[in-house]
């Protein structure tokens, strides 16, 4: 999401304020509660995932790349290692896929925290790394990918890179809760009617 809000003084109390006064203007007031609701998700929505991405780009290098093998083994993959050092081409692990418990097979992966777009020229220097050591590799970033990249990164006649953009990155963490807890708010309410019908 390209929206921006101060995690520091993020108010609760005034968010919700400003949803009550902004549906006080509205001409169907039963509406008020749930719009406000939808509201207040949508911000919180917003407020986890930046606070994520703002701690996976405060991460170090190498504590990114161990947080990609963490992702890649609860996504299934096994032998997954880090390899990321001076001198590695690009390479900062391989790991193995496996489909259905029969086929399997390696997987380069290069990491960059990156609050810009991964070009087209650092999918080709990835590609060329991984030449004639694998046939499928993958990269992670928390930043995006230019047009270009995404064309590269697919083209006809080269070995295929999978891509994971910074918002796939936040919501796979979330769904694999790692790095993330998730807590379920009961909700109760009177139904003033069934009292009524005694």
């Amino acid at each position: 999401m390209s929206t921006s809000i101060n995690l520091d003084k993020l108010d609760a109390k005034e968010i919700v304020k400003a949803v009550r006064d902004g549906d006080k203007n509205k001409a169907a007031p039963s509406d008020a509660p749930d719009e406000a609701v939808g509201v207040i998700e949508t911000l919180e929505e917003l407020a986890w995932h930046q606070q994520l991405h703002k701690t996976l780009l405060s991460l170090e290098p190498s504590a990114f790349e161990r947080l990609a093998q963490r992702l890649l083994r609860e996504s299934g993959f096994i032998q997954v290692q880090v390899t990321g050092k001076a001198g590695d081409g690009g390479i900062d692990g391989v790991g193995i896929a496996r489909i259905s418990g029969f086929l399997s097979f390696h997987v380069l992966f290069q990491c960059k925290r990156y609050q810009g777009a991964v070009s087209a020229s650092q999918i080709r220097d990835f590609r060329g790394a991984m030449q004639g050591r694998t046939d499928k590799g993958l990269f992670i970033t928390t930043g995006t990918f230019t047009r270009d990249a995404l064309k590269e990164a697919t083209r006809d006649g080269a070995p295929p890179i999978d891509l994971i953009d910074g918002e796939q990155l936040v919501q796979r963490l979330k769904e694999l809760r790692l790095g993330v807890k998730i807590t379920m708010i009961e909700s109760v309410e009177v139904d003033s009617d069934w009292f009524t019908k005694i």
